[in-house]
């Protein structure tokens, strides 16, 4: 748990100011992960970021939620922000946005296709209200193409792009698994968009002039399976082409998909047998071994007893039996691996300078030894919840501190100071207040 100290410091840390981004306010209109996250990282740069939410909040708030409204998944994407809520269907509503947005220096959005258009939200519409506003959006597909319309989510772009099947797993039915314990797709959107909005920022530092700034799922899985994705036409004559011709052919013909995922892999086995960049299990726990070097697998050979020859040059990979033969190695590693504990061996291979590890539970994370020592969880206290820690920001600055702000807000926590702070007036926000055009948490 998060000590005394570091408790007493929450309204301190909360009050400093000097991130990179000070001064910049973003005004959010997002919802599920991209979006909230790219915002979230924006935050703990320093910008002010305000999330625009429906009068009943975005559907997130109540995901797996223990208190209504305040779902520790919601909590964990929307920290740092304030929330503002208003009731987009109404023109009061949207009429509000404009007079927000000369306010405010980005605009973050992740709807749907079409729809930032429909809101009066979408790049051109801004920007006859502040022309050098910047604005960022995330699709699923891309702004035009055939598919533009198209909804997307992290699972259908890893199922559209290739990176199920690149994974390669099924279940007991045969049917796709997908990568489950995180959006990847998602988040490594948000990580995108933040660095974009960056530029952005800086860009007009130099310039003057805003500038949409467009992202999505498709290009950001693409990325991720850049070496798959990729052409070279060296490797694809040898490797790629006679694999895809085979997988083809075999789903012309109406194979499983278990099958077609059968000969992908039998092609990539060809290619790279990796007995030292895998998981095996010990006498308790598992472990990981994540050999990439020469040197680190010849450590474990060392420490094994290993004679394996997959590193020798006269090592055929494609040769008849060569699957047998390393099969026949992993086993005989795995047989040797069941004389200790995973934490006995992490402990030996750790000092011997091999990238290894124990498979650890992600919620005992937060108590961990290393991520303590290095600050990697924020002490916070939420207006409903209470005291909580937060994974802090990605990176340490020497001179413009970035730092976990604040926790996710309440529902419409601050929309009276937010409605104030652009200019309106006590009576034009207690209007709203009334038409229900703006909530307010009380």
């Amino acid at each position: 748990m998060a000590s005394t100290d570091a408790i007493d410091s929450i309204e301190e840390t909360n009050a400093e100011e000097g991130g990179p981004l000070r001064g910049v306010r973003v005004l959010e209109f997002t919802q599920i992960i991209a979006g909230p996250v790219a915002g979230i990282h924006l935050s703990d740069l320093g910008a002010e970021v305000v999330k625009i939410e429906p009068p009943k909040g975005e559907d997130r708030r109540n995901s797996g939620a223990v208190v209504p409204n305040e779902g520790k998944y919601f909590q964990s994407l929307n920290r740092g922000k304030r929330s503002l809520t208003v009731d987009l269907g109404r023109p009061e509503g949207r009429e509000l946005v404009k007079r927000l947005v000369p306010h405010f220096d980005v605009v973050l959005s992740n709807y749907r296709f079409g729809v930032a258009e429909r809101l009066g939200i979408d790049y051109e519409s801004l920007r006859a209200v502040r022309p050098d506003i910047i604005v960022a959006t995330i699709t699923g597909f891309g702004d035009h193409g055939p598919h533009a319309t198209r909804a997307g989510s992290d699972i259908a772009t890893q199922a559209y792009s290739g990176m199920i099947a690149a994974e390669g797993k099924i279940d007991e039915d045969g049917a796709p698994v997908w990568l489950n314990a995180t959006p990847f797709i998602d988040r490594a959107s948000a990580f995108a968009a933040a660095m974009a909005i960056c530029a952005a920022l800086f860009e007009r530092s130099r310039t003057g002039r805003g500038q949409e700034v467009h992202l999505s799922l498709l290009q950001t899985a693409l990325e991720l399976m850049s070496n798959k994705v990729m052409r070279e036409p060296l490797h694809d004559v040898t490797v790629r082409d006679p694999l895809l011709h085979k997988m083809q052919a075999a789903r012309a013909g109406g194979a499983s998909y278990a099958e077609m995922i059968g000969l992908r892999d039998e092609g990539i086995r060809l290619t790279s047998h990796r007995l030292y960049y895998r998981g095996y299990d010990t006498s308790r726990g598992a472990l990981i071994l994540g050999a990439i070097t020469q040197k680190s697998r010849d450590t474990i050979r060392r420490v094994l007893d290993m004679h394996d020859e997959t590193d020798s040059p006269d090592f055929d990979a494609a040769a008849p039996g060569a699957d047998d033969q390393v099969e026949g190695w992993r086993r005989e590693i795995q047989a040797k691996l069941m004389a200790r504990t995973a934490e006995e061996w992490e402990t030996l291979f750790v000092a011997e300078g091999v990238p290894a590890s124990t498979v650890n539970i992600a919620e005992e994370m937060s108590d961990d030894e290393q991520v303590l020592a290095m600050g990697m969880m924020t002490p916070l206290v939420h207006p409903v919840t209470g005291t909580q820690r937060v994974v802090s920001p990605l990176a340490r600055m020497s001179v413009t501190p970035v730092v976990a702000r604040r926790p996710a807000p309440a529902l419409g926590e601050h929309s009276e100071e937010v409605l104030l702070e652009c200019g309106l007036s006590a009576d034009e926000v207690a209007a709203l207040l009334a038409s229900g055009a703006v909530t307010q948490y009380r």
